[in-house]
């Protein structure tokens, strides 16, 4: 099995079992700290590598976001967002597209494209995944304080979560 697949193997089966077995069970309930979750799973469709065809990213998306409904016991809510990003990920990167291009032999790392590259690719990758997850939860934009509240609250913890992903396993793929 080629060392790419594998990588990106491990990953998923890692970041979901963190997310389902560990972040799910933390839970704040009181004051401003209600509206934080810690939400990490959509690194895998953030770190796929650049060759990978956009239908299976979408349908890898469906995959890891229909696992952690499983677990959450949520009908389809993160595995729409999941979907969502999983799209529109093709035209984030023509967006973002250095100036020399992409070489489509790696993943999105911060290694490879620069830590100010990096940043921006995956604040935008999870701010629309945490603002359509949060609205599809809410299914109503009677609550859009609430909406932006978790978005906002939940993107920090969540991204830092990220940022320490990526320095600690630092993926090469």
């Amino acid at each position: 099995m080629n060392s790419t697949i594998l990588a990106n193997v491990w990953r998923f089966i890692i970041l979901v079992l963190l997310q389902v077995l560990v972040l799910k069970a933390v839970v704040f309930n009181t004051g401003i700290w209600a509206y934080l979750q810690v939400i990490i799973y959509p690194l895998f469709i953030i770190l796929l590598p650049l060759r990978t065809p956009p239908t299976l990213v979408v349908f890898l998306g469906f995959v890891c976001g229909i696992l952690v409904d499983l677990f959450y016991s949520s009908i389809g809510i993160h595995a729409a967002a999941t979907v969502f990003i999983a799209y529109f990920r093709t035209y984030i990167l023509a967006i973002l597209e250095p100036r020399g291009g992409y070489n489509v032999n790696f993943s999105p790392t911060a290694k490879r494209f620069g830590f100010p590259w990096f940043l921006r690719y995956a604040a935008i990758m999870l701010g629309l995944h945490l603002f359509l997850y949060f609205s599809i939860k809410a299914f109503t934009f009677y609550y859009i304080l609430q909406i932006i509240l978790n978005t906002l609250f939940t993107f920090l913890v969540s991204f830092l979560f990220i940022l320490f992903y990526q320095s600690i396993f630092d993926p090469q793929e």
